[in-house]
């Protein structure tokens, strides 16, 4: 259950704590620990003109005026004035102001900040969002035109093949069944090649739903392969983004039973009146002075207390809920990205990736008459086919990477290559 007297300490304690992880952290980081440039100005770019973006930071800017709204006095003094003719006449003014001595203010501005900081998680949080999503999809984007290239040139083989096919039928070499293989051949690649085509341009559609100018200023794809994620520590739990703001929803909704219980004492209100009553020839001046207070009798409040205290107990077990998901996330991204990045390794290691002089080595032999027109085309789409896994085994990697940085909380650190500001 939530008690209000332990939110100071514990906001202490966890700044305390955030001190204390920060360099360790920031040394857990490589020496070449960032985004190429060309990929951290494109991602700027999208984050500075992101729609999604500048709706967060509308919220956020919204957030921060409520802030300032909640730390105003929470009365407004009255003033009345009043006249009477009949048989006494009489004019008086007054005022009144209702004293905040249940500390209405104080609550109602540290649920402003706590609503502010909610914002401001909110808002990273969004932009961690819209970073990794024109990532991934830049990541599509350059594979689907990697694949491409590669299926033309798959045509370009079959075109040679389907030519030399038909010389070599001219002068007897070849029979009409091996002919029929190479046409066959070359038109399965036409059409193969034209369902890449048709990738290609759904991976441009998906990034320029992300980002519209993304075709004149698409970054080029990195030639080494990311990082081992050991070389890159998670940050500690408790100031990764979505904690952050789990955390600040918690200390929102414990702010809010704070307001409630302060909402439910009476504060007094202080009159002072002043005039004069003219009775005939007889003119005299009165002053009052009045106290009033409200008495919760038929509303004792204790209905808001109870509601607010379920959603302080609602938010503290959702930080709860969030760093269970947030934990076995990280174990699952960092699991699958190891397996990615150790297999696409193996992959450029190995003989499966010299394309060019496979598919020369099997045409000599083929000319040669060392091998049969079928296991030509067998090998040769084999070679093809392992070369677009291995393309696509990269770019699982790469968004594996990304993945990963998200759920270390290491995202904004490898695209500016400066530690996470977990403050903003």
């Amino acid at each position: 259950m939530f008690s209000p007297r332990t939110a100071p300490r514990g906001a202490v304690c966890l700044w305390l704590s955030l001190c204390a992880f920060a360099p360790q952290a920031l040394a857990a980081l490589p020496a070449n620990f960032s985004a190429p440039p060309a990929v951290r100005d494109a991602v700027h770019r999208v984050l500075a003109n992101h729609p999604r973006i500048q709706s967060a930071d509308a919220v956020r800017r919204a957030a921060l005026a409520n802030a300032r709204a909640a730390a105003q006095p929470v009365y407004n003094p009255s003033l009345t004035f009043e006249g009477e003719n009949a048989d006494v006449d009489r004019r008086t003014a007054g005022a009144s102001l209702a004293l905040d001595l249940g500390g209405k203010r104080r609550a109602r501005a540290a649920e402003g900040d706590a609503a502010l900081r909610v914002s401001e998680a909110g808002y990273a949080l969004e932009r961690r969002d819209v970073a990794i999503q024109w990532l991934k999809a830049w990541c599509a984007t350059r594979l689907a035109a990697r694949q491409s290239g590669l299926g033309r040139q798959r045509v370009d083989l079959m075109q040679r093949f389907d030519r030399l096919a038909a010389q070599r039928l001219a002068v007897g070499d070849i029979g009409s069944t091996e002919r029929d293989l190479a046409a066959l051949a070359l038109g399965e690649a036409q059409i193969q090649q034209a369902s890449l085509a048709g990738q290609e341009a759904m991976a441009h559609a998906a990034l320029e739903a992300v980002d519209v100018d993304a075709a004149s200023t698409l970054p080029p794809f990195p030639t080494a392969l990311p990082p081992e994620p050991a070389a890159v520590a998670p940050l500690p739990a408790d100031i990764r983004p979505e904690m952050v703001e789990a955390r600040a929803g918690q200390e929102r909704a414990e702010a809010g039973v704070v307001v409630v219980e302060r909402a439910r004492r009476p504060d007094p209100t202080l009159s002072l009146t002043g005039g004069h009553v003219r009775d005939g020839a007889r003119s005299d001046r009165v002053f009052g002075l009045s106290v009033s207070i409200p008495l919760p009798v038929l509303n004792t409040g204790r209905a808001e207390i109870a509601a607010a205290h379920a959603e302080a107990d609602a938010a503290s077990a959702n930080r709860r809920a969030v760093l269970l998901r947030s934990q076995a996330a990280l174990r699952q991204q960092e699991a699958t990205y190891g397996a990615l990045l150790t297999a696409a390794r193996a992959f450029r290691g190995s003989r499966a990736s010299a394309l060019d002089e496979r598919t020369a080595l099997l045409e000599r032999l083929w000319q040669a008459g060392e091998i049969g027109t079928s296991d030509y085309l067998v090998q040769l789409k084999q070679s093809l086919d392992t070369a677009l896994s291995g393309l696509a085994l990269e770019s699982q990697a790469w968004q594996a990477w990304f993945d990963y940085l998200a759920a270390a909380g290491r995202l904004d650190d490898w695209i500016d290559g400066a530690p996470l500001d977990t403050a903003r």
